[in-house]
């Protein structure tokens, strides 16, 4: 369990990350809200709490990866790199999909963003990516940790079951995946389009260590990515429940939240509802 100033700390950082995901795809006039706003809590812990990153050096050879596999999710991963301090805060609101040009596009683009690990955007294929990742940090004899974050409604893609079986098959410790369990995707909700249950025996039947965790509890999150590093053996799954579109009530747990533009009016009730300012 983290300390209440850790804790704090880390729940004030995620109000902020939802305040600029708000800003941005208001800014914007169109955005995957629901699913940016259902992730940052995890990807707040990852990046303040966990990772073994440098700002000043985002491409140094020993850093721990994260693989946004639910690339359309970019706006909280970007939100977070701001305010880590890979680049300007104000990069966020005067580039994030308004630019064909400019470094933040709706999904991440590894060629164009300090921090980003990986280009995302096309879902299923993430994993595979971490399984390669992990097995070329083997050849190099490095020992960074990959961390691959997941939709749920991405488990409905083939790939991920293949790459489930191999990370398992050579026992891929340095891999933790995360699936951002909100149960909603872009055309309803998972159990009516493909239903995943049972979800933790299925990967656990693929030989994964799963937890089951709160996923906007800051003290859950830090323990179960503690537990998840000194777990030997078996590559890692944490299930993160979630809820889409999680600090403004009038889109939580919205289908239509999934993707949309925002009113003027819109912005401002939800900034309203997430208190304070922000810090850009």
């Amino acid at each position: 369990m983290a300390n209440d100033d850790v804790r704090k700390a880390l729940e004030e950082k995620a109000r902020l990350v939802r305040r600029s995901v708000v800003r941005m795809v208001g800014n914007a006039q169109g955005g995957h809200i629901g699913g940016s706003l259902s992730i940052a809590d995890v990807l707040t812990a990852l990046y303040f709490q966990v990772l073994r990153v440098d700002p000043q050096d985002p491409a140094f050879v020993d850093r721990d990866r994260v693989i946004l596999s639910k690339g359309h999710a970019a706006a909280a991963l970007y939100a977070v790199l701001a305010e880590r301090g890979f680049f300007p805060l104000e990069r966020l609101f005067d580039s994030f999909r308004i630019r064909i040009d400019g470094m933040l596009q709706e999904h991440p683009d590894m060629r164009r963003t300090p921090g980003i690990d990986m280009s995302t955007g096309s879902l299923g294929q993430g994993l595979s990516v971490a399984v390669g990742m992990a097995l070329g940090r083997r050849l190099q004899k490095r020992a960074f940790r990959i961390y691959a974050i997941l939709g749920d409604g991405e488990l409905q893609e083939g790939q991920v079951w293949e790459a489930a079986m191999a990370a398992a098959h050579y026992h891929l410790d340095e891999i933790t995946a995360v699936v951002d369990d909100n149960r909603l995707q872009v055309s309803g909700r998972v159990d009516d389009i493909v239903g995943l249950a049972p979800l933790r025996r299925k990967w656990e039947a693929f030989n994964w260590m799963v937890l089951e965790i709160d996923g906007h509890d800051m003290d859950e999150i830090l323990a179960a990515f503690e537990t998840t590093r000194r777990h030997a053996g078996s590559p890692s799954l944490i299930i993160a429940h979630t809820t889409k579109s999680k600090g403004v009530t009038f889109l939580e747990d919205t289908t239509e939240s999934h993707s949309m533009a925002l009113s003027s009016e819109q912005v401002r009730l939800a900034l309203e509802e997430l208190g304070g300012k922000e810090t850009g």
